[in-house]
């Protein structure tokens, strides 16, 4: 393997520039909020998962896939590609319309949650503040066409582009509805079980404890960030203060955020393809 392979993107890319943002993981939560509405891609999970009895550990491998594809080296992307390609090539569903068996890993599916992933992590980077032109959010559409291809996707087939993105949500809303597994797991997503050392304080009486209300904030942050239709299909209004609200807390989370500091911040795959670039930058 080469030790000073950059990737699939690199540190001259749009996708290095949005997902150095730490608030990023109100745009994983939004992702998971827009692909409980689409019955299929529900009934696809529900039936081959036990995210609510592992949910923690769910988002910690989408997040470690995620941070693979963008920082790890091009055979640690493609490798993480293969094991997921095959782990979904076993798995089956039901559909709840039908009764009609499918595969998880059809084109189509994978296509809605690759789509909703893209626009929600380059959605609230931008709305949280992240200066981006429309051509670089064109540009990180095109980019993440890589990692559509590592999920199995024909590139070519994949929205590159934020007008392309739009066209592929009007065309696909007509499948969207609220079901009762998606109320279910909206509602599991607003407040899962918190880790037990997290929730400590609670067990011991002391109300619900900061863990619980900061994951409500980003929760609360998450939900008012979806577009206005999807809102609707939730039960709620769309209003324009409902954005408003949502943005002026992903912009005051991400200002919070950068106080932190990097070494907390930023993860492991990141920092080695920091040192990997700055090794290619010195040779």
């Amino acid at each position: 393997m080469d030790t000073d392979d950059i990737g699939l993107f690199g540190p001259g890319s749009v996708t290095w520039k949005v997902h150095a943002e730490p608030v990023l993981i109100v745009a994983g939560l939004r992702s998971l909020y827009l692909q409980a509405l689409h019955p299929r891609a529900m009934a696809g999970v529900a039936q081959n998962s036990n995210y609510r009895a592992d949910a923690w550990g769910r988002l910690l491998r989408t997040a470690t896939y995620v941070e693979t594809t963008i920082y790890g080296t091009t055979a640690e992307a493609e490798a993480a590609g293969r094991r997921l390609r095959t782990l979904h090539a076993r798995m089956r569903a039901t559909d709840p319309g039908t009764g009609a068996e499918f595969r998880v890993d059809e084109p189509d599916l994978l296509r809605w949650v690759h789509v909703t992933e893209v626009e929600s992590f380059v959605t609230t980077a931008r709305r949280a503040g992240l200066a981006l032109t429309d051509d670089e959010v064109d540009g990180y559409y095109t980019e993440q066409r890589r990692a559509a291809a590592l999920v199995g996707l024909d590139p070519a087939g994949v929205p590159g582009t934020a007008a392309e993105v739009e066209a592929y949500y009007r065309g696909v809303r007509p499948e969207l509805r609220m079901t009762r597994e998606a109320a279910e797991t909206a509602l599991f997503l607003t407040a899962p079980p918190i880790p037990w050392k997290l929730s400590r304080p609670a067990r011991l009486g002391l109300s619900l404890g900061p863990p619980r209300w900061a994951y409500l904030g980003v929760a609360g942050t998450a939900l008012g960030l979806l577009p206005p239709w999807a809102l609707r299909l939730y039960g709620g209004l769309g209003l324009p203060t409902t954005a408003l609200s949502a943005e002026v807390g992903v912009r005051a989370l991400r200002l919070a955020l950068a106080a932190v500091p990097r070494r907390y911040r930023e993860g492991p795959l990141r920092q080695a393809a920091m040192e990997r670039a700055d090794r290619l930058a010195a040779a």
